[in-house]
């Protein structure tokens, strides 16, 4: 069953990952949050469960990959867009207002990797339930 819980920890992690993609793209024209500052795109960070280290202290042949997990998330690197907007509420001094500079070509480009990336998983859980059923089926048989 490790093999569906592999792909399970792929699926919640990817899933995260669609979530923080919608929340950058729903506020790519925030100026302002609780704290006063414009909104910083977040990314979420992501790896294997266990460290290389520690799969090669094992050095057993039972060693077997445990899945994935989200460690955190980080703000994007980047810039600031600054817009002059004379007339609005949050408008600076010079009559300029400061959203996030979001690139929404490269967030949908990886809402789409992520997506493909969550159906990758959902197609390799589904084929080892087929599996452990099919093994099952073979073991009443005999």
């Amino acid at each position: 069953m490790r093999a569906m819980a592999i792909s399970r920890s792929g699926l919640d992690v990817e899933w995260q990952r669609l979530q923080v993609i919608a929340q950058n793209l729903a506020n790519q024209n925030t100026s302002r949050t609780v704290t006063g500052e414009p909104y910083r795109p977040m990314r979420l960070l992501s790896g294997p469960s266990g460290t290389f280290a520690e799969q090669l202290a094992r050095r057993d042949a039972a060693t077997q990959p445990t899945g994935v997990q989200v460690f955190g998330l980080e703000a994007i690197p980047g810039n600031v867009r600054r817009v002059h907007e004379p007339g609005h509420p949050h408008a600076d001094s010079e009559g300029y207002v400061t959203y996030p500079a979001l690139d929404h070509a490269r967030e949908m480009t990886l809402m789409i990797q992520t997506s493909r990336a969550y159906e990758a998983n959902l197609v390799a859980m589904n084929l080892a339930h087929q599996m452990y059923m099919r093994a099952l089926e073979l073991g009443r048989q005999s």
